[in-house]
């Protein structure tokens, strides 16, 4: 089992940057596939990023075509954590991000939806104001 622990978020202008961290639990990290949800007010919790299993020499990753080419994930298995980098922001991001852990133990698939998850953050709050 892992525990995931979001930070990061906070109140930022439109056009600025954030990045979130998720730090897990537990020993075997690279044993998990990580993504990132978003959750706005009034809205259904959707796919933002997601990356591969972390025990392989190359990392895959794939982004919702609302985030492509602004946001940025990845991990550093050393100290057991997720990054979410998130450029160019606008009002429309503003929303609780959660981060989610897949154990998959190995394999380049990168996973959107939220059900194919086995654990979840409690969520960080990210602001965007215009």
């Amino acid at each position: 089992q892992v525990q995931l622990v979001e930070s990061g978020g906070g109140l930022v202008q439109a056009g600025g940057s954030l990045r979130l961290s998720c730090a897990a639990s537990g020993r075997t990290f690279s044993s998990y596939a990580m993504g990132w949800f978003r959750q706005a007010p009034g809205k259904e919790r959707e796919f933002v990023a997601s990356i591969s299993w972390g025990g392989g020499s190359v990392y895959y990753a794939a982004y919702a075509d609302s985030v492509k080419g602004r946001f940025t994930i990845s991990r550093d298995n050393a100290k057991n954590t997720v990054y979410l980098q998130m450029d160019s922001l606008k009002p429309e991001d503003t929303a609780v991000y959660y981060c989610a852990a897949r154990n998959v133990y190995r394999g380049s698939d990168v996973y959107r939806r939220s059900d194919e998850y086995d654990y979840w953050g409690q969520g960080t709050q990210v602001t965007v104001s215009s």
